[in-house]
């Protein structure tokens, strides 16, 4: 008998157009069923919102998250995530906070919490920021927080008071 699945929640980005995918918003779609043919099991997927860059980037994001099952532990996701970004022509140098095809950030952890030198679970910044907290109210909103023990509809509560999330087509 196997253990059961680990769940994790994953941010998804993208504020360039691809080439094959078209708009973010459909590099997006694309990268769910890219994760799905990568082994994952993508059990949920939010709707895409329409986000103001944060950086120096000037184009607008869209965003969205996904519920995701799987036996991998966190640093094997990781690597299996950062295929995906490179599959779509994710490079990782450069600005922090640039232009991007595609970003898939691991949010939440079935497991609690995480951290070595390459990964923090739970994302460090995921709290403050309406873009992954009003997507990921959608398909997790009663996961807790394990540092605050606050639930995601919550957290995403107290943000959207502040700054009102767009849709993206």
């Amino acid at each position: 008998m196997s253990a059961p699945p680990e769940r994790y929640l994953i941010a998804l980005g993208s504020n360039v157009r691809h080439a094959r995918h078209g708009a973010p918003a459909a590099v997006l779609r694309a990268a769910v069923a890219a994760m799905q043919d990568a082994g994952l099991a993508v059990r949920a997927f939010s709707p895409v919102i329409a986000s103001a860059p944060l950086g120096p980037s000037r184009r607008r994001y869209a965003n969205a998250a996904a519920l995701v099952e799987t036996p991998l532990a966190p640093r094997a996701l990781l690597a299996r995530l950062h295929a995906v970004e490179q599959a779509f022509g994710r490079v990782r140098r450069g600005a922090r906070w640039g232009a991007r095809t595609l970003d898939l950030d691991i949010v939440l952890w079935s497991g609690g919490k995480w951290r070595d030198k390459a990964l923090v679970i739970p994302h460090r910044e995921y709290r403050a920021r309406h873009f992954v907290l009003v997507p990921a109210a959608r398909i997790a909103a009663d996961w807790r927080d394990p540092h605050t023990g606050l639930a995601v509809k919550h957290q995403a509560a107290r943000l959207t008071r502040r700054t009102p999330a767009l849709s993206c087509p």
